[in-house]
């Protein structure tokens, strides 16, 4: 009786397992066999060809020019994003006259697709008729116009900039969930006992929103990391692949110059970074809360 009970749960999302096995395992599987195989420029396999295609992956210094760049973008991104939607986030929790259309005006980038996102910014960064260098010059802060996607530098970090700015709407959402679930006692206890907001804050919403910040990272990170519309729209990659990352390299190698089987080793090796991150931060998290818990333990047994 009591082992059914237990592998009652277990059955009950089997159905859902295997569902999300085979979504996400053939395609894996698919993309592993293709890997290793030589492929035509329409998709033809020519025959198998072992580990050739990853072997010119790993000998081609773009790969590693975009990998480096992939990390930077995925870190900075998710770093800045972090770091601005949690005040947002709390600022909007909080009650005020307007809080429901300041909500809104948050939300709305969301709703607008990141293609078209990226095709706003680009007109409005382009160095002769952009609408930022006209602004800046009507408030004399610059003297003539920047050609801000000219310039590798330049462009990646103004595509990080916009990549932040697209993502917070997004983790506002999740921050603005878990704040709503805090319970309200703690805060009125420490109000109570004379603390100030900034020591609530870090003695209170930072520990208890451990959670949902876990979340945001592990989602944010999968989400930046494959992210192909702003770089894609606003430079393709350039000037001169400088701002490419591991997601626009792929592309210009599938449907720009027809080399699939690079390409495929490029995505099975991308997947396999994330599977192994998610694992790891997922691991650590875990052992971190079960460090707490056996700390609290020999707290409360002292």
């Amino acid at each position: 009786m009591k082992s059914t009970l237990r592998s009652t749960p277990l059955l009950m999302i089997l159905p859902s397992l295997l569902l999300a096995v085979l979504i996400i395992g053939y395609p894996v599987l698919d993309l592993g066999w293709t890997s290793m195989q030589e492929v035509s420029r329409f998709g033809k396999l020519m025959g198998f060809s072992g580990l050739k295609n990853f072997s010119e992956v790993f000998a081609d210094p773009l790969f590693y020019a975009s990998l480096g760049r992939t990390v930077i973008w995925t870190v900075v991104v998710v770093g800045g994003t972090l770091v601005i939607s949690l005040p947002v986030a709390i600022m909007l929790n909080d009650d005020f006259y307007g809080r429901s259309v300041a909500r809104v005006i948050i939300m709305l980038p969301w709703a607008i697709s990141l293609t078209m996102t990226a095709v706003l910014w680009r007109w409005s960064l382009n160095g002769r008729a952009g609408l930022i260098n006209a602004t800046l010059m009507d408030l004399h802060i610059i003297s003539e116009p920047v050609e801000w996607l000219a310039t590798a530098s330049l462009a990646f970090t103004v595509e990080i900039l916009v990549g932040i700015l697209v993502s917070i709407p997004f983790t506002t959402t999740i921050f603005l969930g878990g704040l709503s679930s805090l319970p309200q006692d703690s805060y009125e206890a420490a109000a109570v006992d004379g603390a100030r907001p900034l020591e609530m804050f870090r003695h209170i919403t930072l520990p208890l929103m451990k959670p949902f910040i876990n979340i945001a990272i592990v989602l944010n990170v999968i989400y930046v990391f494959n992210s192909l519309p702003i770089i894609w729209v606003m430079t393709e990659g350039g000037p001169a692949n400088g701002t490419d990352i591991l997601v626009t390299y792929l592309y210009k190698l599938a449907f720009r110059f027809g080399q699939l089987g690079k390409a495929s080793a490029i995505s099975l090796i991308m997947f396999g970074v994330l599977f192994v991150f998610t694992i790891a931060y997922v691991f650590l998290v875990m052992r971190q809360e079960s460090d707490n818990l056996a700390e609290e333990q020999v707290l409360n047994d002292a």
